[in-house]
């Protein structure tokens, strides 16, 4: 029996590389601040860059951050770059938000997403691929999936944890069918789920 409906599933390439850190973790933090000067409230001074697994889609490498800031606020976004392209030609984006992880015990996981492309389907539909990343706020967790879900669900992509962080890439909105991030644990077992739109 033909699938009902066709979507992109596991789009992205994994992982490439290990965590940023050392004068690639500078390089990078430098484009992050650079989106973040476009930024037109005060967010104050950035901490410490807190990296995520960087993933690749349509030829462009996506490393994604987040740090909080001298004035309580976290600063989220991500530094992109073409695979193939000369070394220096970045792009990136930054926002902020006031709601953190730590004013809502009632989070099972935190994540930022941000919009990144489009994908069209069948039928004119068109789904925003998003680029998903975050940490989970229960124990054990091994790895965390896309679902993409309405009257059936099914799983866009997954990411085994490094260091406690995921970074995902899916479509979301097609359809009327909105993404939830999934937490798992290593035997299989689910352990939190949350909807980008709760």
């Amino acid at each position: 029996m033909p699938p009902e409906r066709a979507v992109p599933r596991f789009a992205a390439e994994p992982a490439q590389e290990q965590l940023p850190s050392g004068r690639w973790a500078d390089t990078l933090r430098a484009q992050l601040l650079t989106a973040v000067e476009e930024i037109e409230e005060d967010v104050g001074e950035i901490g410490d860059v807190v990296w995520f697994p960087d993933r690749t889609y349509n030829g462009r490498t996506y490393v994604p951050g987040t740090a909080r800031t001298s004035t309580g606020v976290e600063v989220f976004g991500y530094v992109s770059y073409a695979v193939d392209a000369e070394p220096g030609r970045y792009e990136a984006v930054a926002d902020w938000t006031e709601e953190v992880a730590e004013a809502h015990p009632e989070w099972r996981v935190d994540v930022c997403e941000e919009v990144i492309g489009e994908w069209r389907g069948e039928d004119g539909k068109v789904a925003q691929m998003t680029l998903v990343w975050g940490v989970p706020l229960v124990d054990r967790a091994a790895v965390a999936t896309a679902d993409l879900g309405g009257r059936i669900t099914v799983t866009v992509d997954q990411c085994a944890l490094v260091e406690n962080r995921f970074t995902l890439i899916a479509p979301d909105d097609y359809r009327g069918d909105t993404l939830s991030v999934i937490v798992w644990g290593s035997r299989g077992n689910e352990l939190a789920r949350e909807s980008l739109y709760e």
